[in-house]
């Protein structure tokens, strides 16, 4: 439990470093830089889709080496560099830079850590595990989102955004720190020649790779939190108040995510990811359809709600029915899978959002959603109970 709370201290910390500045990006972007939807879509297309990307070759690497520790605390570095980056940028390339170097960093880290955390749980109790990481990570991005709501609202005249990019090093630096309190599990392994990576498909459970086919659809209809954002700011609430909103959804994944967590472990995984996606459905419909502003703050908890519900679910799910020797390849391979799809998602969503009106990505979204909660209902099957 010690190197749970530990990687989830890690977290903790880099996400008030990494919150602080995100709601702040398309709001930079867009009255610093005067760039459409079409463009913060792209943007975050690609710097998502470069960490998606770059999961799998770090969880092959994580399960080829005995060097989880080591490679995370790459990935969590390339956050600091970050925010250097950000403090240097002139324009709006130097932002998606910026950006890339960020979601590098994701792509190294999220892997190996993953695998530590499944390694430090107990089998009958790894929805929970997943959960406690999830509840900590959740619980800084909404730290850093208070902060920076707290500053642009009591300060916003004398509002600086490169002052405010080199305050959020301060939290990455004690994240960093926090490796220093992660003992790595030590087991001896035999070094052997490696399959094909195809052949290791091949012989995976058929649930499995169900499920890295229902992450991809769905996929394909989500888009970057970024849209929300700019979605909350044209039912008529200002820059500050989004960023009030943000921190809603983020408090709500985390004070959720532990007995959702451990719920999952009761009653398996299926009935949690079904539900947690006819609620990302659900929700995308109203930010398609809002008109005021009560309904979008009920949206955002929703929204926090789904987030509780799937996302330390789905790596429970993965590490548990993952062949050992591969487990870090397989939660590689599901956020791959992710990012291949996210870099056309989220430049469709803003290309529609500028042909169409906001309505109509978030309408996509929803229906996809939809059908991807249908195919886990009707052809996945519980591997937990308790």
């Amino acid at each position: 439990m010690g190197n749970i709370i530990a990687l989830g201290l890690v977290s903790f910390f880099s996400d008030i470093s990494a919150e602080m500045v995100y709601p702040i990006i398309p709001l930079y972007l867009t009255s610093v830089f005067s760039v459409t939807p079409a463009i913060v879509g792209i943007i975050e297309g690609i710097a998502e889709s470069v960490a998606s990307l770059l999961k799998v070759f770090s969880g092959y690497i994580t399960d080829k080496y005995k060097n989880k520790k080591q490679i995370a605390f790459a990935g969590y570095a390339a956050g600091l560099l970050y925010k250097i980056a950000l403090i240097f940028a002139g324009s709006w390339g130097g932002i998606l830079g910026a950006r890339v170097i960020d979601r590098i960093g994701k792509g190294i880290r999220t892997s190996p850590r993953d695998v530590m955390v499944s390694e430090s749980a107990d089998k009958n109790h790894m929805g929970k595990a997943f959960g406690i990481h999830k509840a900590l990570d959740m619980a800084g991005s909404a730290i850093g989102i208070f902060v920076a709501y707290y500053i642009l609202k009591n300060y916003s005249s004398a509002f600086n955004y490169k002052y405010f990019f080199l305050l959020s090093i301060i939290p990455a630096v004690l994240g960093l720190m926090m490796f220093f309190f992660i003992k790595e599990k030590s087991e001896k392994r035999i070094v052997k020649e490696r399959e094909p990576f195809w052949n290791d498909i091949k012989k995976l459970d058929n649930q499995l790779k169900l499920y890295l086919l229902v992450a991809f659809l769905f996929t394909l209809g989500n888009s970057s939190n970024t849209f929300l954002l700019l979605r909350a700011k044209s039912v008529g609430f200002d820059d500050t108040t989004v960023i009030f909103l943000y921190f809603i959804y983020n408090i709500t994944a985390s004070i959720l995510s532990v007995p959702l967590g451990k719920l999952s472990d009761k009653v398996g995984r299926k009935s949690i990811l079904v539900s947690g996606y006819i609620i990302f459905s659900v929700v995308y419909f109203i930010f398609g359809f809002a008109y005021n502003k009560i309904i979008m703050v009920f949206a955002f908890v929703l929204y926090g709600l789904y987030t509780a519900m799937t996302s330390g679910v789905e790596r429970a799910f993965i590490a548990e029915i993952s062949p050992k020797e591969i487990k870090g390849t397989m939660l590689g391979l599901h956020a791959t899978i992710v990012g291949i799809a996210l870099l056309p998602a989220s430049a469709i969503a803003g290309f529609l959002w500028n042909l169409f009106g906001a309505k109509i990505p978030f309408i996509l979204g929803a229906c996809m959603s939809l059908g991807a909660a249908l195919i886990l209902k009707a052809f996945m099957k519980d591997k937990v109970k308790a």
